[in-house]
This record gives structure tokens, C-alpha cells and sequence, in this order.
């Protein structure tokens, strides 16, 4: 193979930190390539699982003795404490490293200061190559890390009308398998499933990731979380099954809000403390409005069928605005057909200030 650029390099570790989507949390996705001193890939590494090696020591093992005088190009700085693993920044020192490319720098103070280390080694450290892309790829890691908060994604599907079911109350089924089956795929990537007791009551969720061909679960599994202030969730719901750990969060445990109700990001502080970083909010309508009024989701994924009801309950309920100057402002950053479906993914515009 022939050399490579650092920013063709940086490329390639941002497909190999994807792979590691859904399996890492509460660590972040992490790529590296490392290149000889003549520019040539001599080895590739991703971070796989949370305690298990990380991308810079997989890449260094491929790598041995063709790493010295080499650069490694990381999407993320390398972390500069002892953990469950030792430090990458002292890794890449004893390796003989030369130059180490790092996409985007690292918000956890108790990872962070590999810049230092490294160039206090000697080594020249070059930062922010191809930083837009290594940020999207580890998005909602970066998100929770800086705000203290899981990163939460409002997943819901509706008619073309918006209603999530009929006047009578039957909702079995919107959408189609096809949509379904990408609605499983999206909670494997994420460690929490929020719903509120109003979907359990009248649904009786399991919110786990299966193959809904045969009905086999997932190795992993995200915790299940029942937002329920005044615990009613009956002992015989599925999401007590033992399929997947469940939190039933009551105002007792979590605090109220100014509503009475649990406290909403008292609730996230506790999962981002439990080790959520990425969380997916399914339902239903009035908790998603208490979500998006309080500000707290950062992306919108939507489902939409090719129907029309006219009647029932929408998606969403209250969510704050009472005129449209105030409307909750989106951008559509995706719109992809998912069987007869459209999945539609948005995010919540900046506001200025």
C-alpha cells in the first residue's frame, strides 16, 4: 500500500471509530491509523467495548516496531490517565511515535491533557484535522460529556398527519416492518429508553432491541427507564421482565419538578451519573413536550407513515410554545425512506445569546 495524507489518514479512523457504536458507552468512540515514517498505514485500531483496549493500543500491537518515528492519527485526543487501561499518551511515547494528528480534543478533565504530555515528550502534535467530522462521529459522547447530561434523541412515528394512533386508540401498526426494524437498530446504539408509565399503562412496551424476524434479543441491551411520578407501573408490565435492567423513576427517588412531576433534569443527571451517555426518548406525547419545553432533547428522529387519520392523539402535546413566534425551530439534516416509511431526522436550531 502507498502512502496516505494525515487527512486521508483521519478519515479512515473515523469509519473505524463508527464501528464501535452502541458498545463502548460510557467511553467515546474512538479510531486511529497509524502511519510509518514513510506515510504507509502499518496499523488500524478501534475502541470496542467500555474496558477493553483502545483504539492507539490495537493500532500500536498491529503496528510493533513500524509504529517508531511513525504518526498516529486519532479522532479523539489520547487520554492521559490510568483507568480501566493504562494511558494511550505514554503508550504512543514508548512506541517512539513522531507526530501524533488528533481530530478533536478531549471535554473530560479526567481524560484530558494528552496534548501536553505528548508534546512535553518531544512529540509534534498537530490539532483540529478534519474536526467537523470526528465531532458528528462522536456527537452525542462529546454532547453528554460537556453538559453533564445524556445526549437525547426524541424517536416517535405518526401518520403523515402526525397522530401516533387512532380515536379509539388502536395503534398496531403505523408504520411498517421495515421501520420498526430501524427503530431497533437506532436503540442499539443508545444505553437508555425513555418512556413515561401513560405508554406503559397503554401499551405495555418491552423497549428492548430484538430481531423481530425470530424474536432473539441483542447481546446488550439499554436500560430501560419509566418515567413515573407517583409509581404506578404494575408489577406484571413487561418492562419489569428480566430481558433488560429497568429503572422506574418516581418523584420520591429523582425529586419534583415546578410540575409536581419528576424532576426532568435532576432525571438525566442521575442516568448520565449511572453511565448513560446517549439516551432515546419513545414516549409518549405529553412527556416528550415536558422534555422539549425544558429544552433537553438534541435531536429529533421521526418516523412517517404514508397514512392519514384526521382523529386521535398527536405526537406531541404540550411542548411550550403558545404562539408561532415561538415555535420549537428544527433543521432537517436527513430525510431517508425506510421501506413505505420516511424517516426524518432533525435537530433543534441554535438559538443566538
Amino acid at each position: 500500500m502507498g502512502s496516505v495524507s494525515t487527512d486521508e489518514a483521519m478519515r479512515r479512523a473515523i469509519v473505524l471509530a463508527a464501528r464501535g457504536l452502541g458498545t463502548t458507552s460510557p467511553n467515546p468512540l474512538v479510531g486511529c491509523v497509524l502511519l510509518d515514517s514513510r506515510g504507509e498505514i502499518v496499523g488500524e485500531g478501534f475502541h470496542a467495548y467500555a474496558g477493553g483496549p483502545h483504539a492507539e493500543i490495537v493500532a500500536l500491537a498491529q503496528a510493533g516496531e513500524r509504529a517508531r518515528g511513525g504518526t498516529a492519527v486519532v479522532t479523539l485526543e489520547p487520554c492521559n490517565h490510568t483507568g480501566r487501561t493504562g494511558p494511550c499518551t505514554q503508550a504512543l511515547i514508548r512506541a517512539g511515535v513522531r507526530r501524533v494528528v488528533v481530530g478533536v480534543t478531549d471535554p473530560n478533565p479526567v481524560a484530558a491533557g494528552g496534548v501536553e504530555t505528548l508534546r512535553a515528550a518531544g512529540i509534534d502534535v498537530e490539532l483540529g484535522v478534519r474536526s467537523v467530522e470526528a465531532e458528528a462521529g462522536n456527537l452525542a459522547w462529546l454532547t453528554a460529556v460537556r453538559r453533564g447530561r445524556p445526549y437525547l434523541i426524541w424517536k416517535y412515528a405518526a401518520t403523515l398527519d402526525g397522530r401516533i394512533a387512532a380515536a379509539d386508540g388502536t395503534s398496531m401498526w403505523i408504520t411498517s416492518e421495515a421501520a420498526r426494524i430501524d427503530v431497533h437498530a437506532l436503540r442499539g446504539t443508545v444505553d437508555a429508553v425513555i418512556v413515561g408509565v401513560g405508554t406503559v399503562l397503554a401499551d405495555d412496551p418491552r423497549l428492548t432491541v430484538r430481531n423481530l424476524r425470530d424474536g432473539s434479543l441483542a447481546i446488550r441491551q439499554p436500560l430501560r427507564v419509566v418515567v413515573d411520578s407517583e409509581g404506578r407501573t404494575p408489577a406484571d408490565a413487561r418492562v419489569r421482565d428480566a430481558a433488560a435492567p429497568t429503572w422506574v423513576a418516581t418523584v420520591d427517588e429523582v425529586g419534583a419538578g415546578p410540575d409536581g412531576k419528576v424532576d426532568l433534569p435532576a432525571l438525566l443527571a442521575v442516568l448520565y451519573q449511572r453511565g448513560v451517555r446517549a439516551a432515546l426518548l419513545e414516549g409518549g406525547p405529553i412527556l416528550a413536550g415536558a422534555f422539549l419545553a425544558a429544552g433537553l432533547v438534541d435531536k429529533v428522529v421521526g418516523y412517517l407513515a404514508p397514512k392519514l387519520l384526521g382523529a386521535g392523539p398527536a405526537a406531541l402535546a404540550d411542548a411550550g410554545p403558545r404562539t408561532i413566534s415561538e415555535v420549537i425551530d428544527l433543521e432537517f439534516t436527513d430525510i431517508t425512506p425506510v421501506g413505505p416509511d420516511l424517516r426524518v431526522t432533525a435537530f433543534p436550531r441554535k438559538t443566538e445569546g
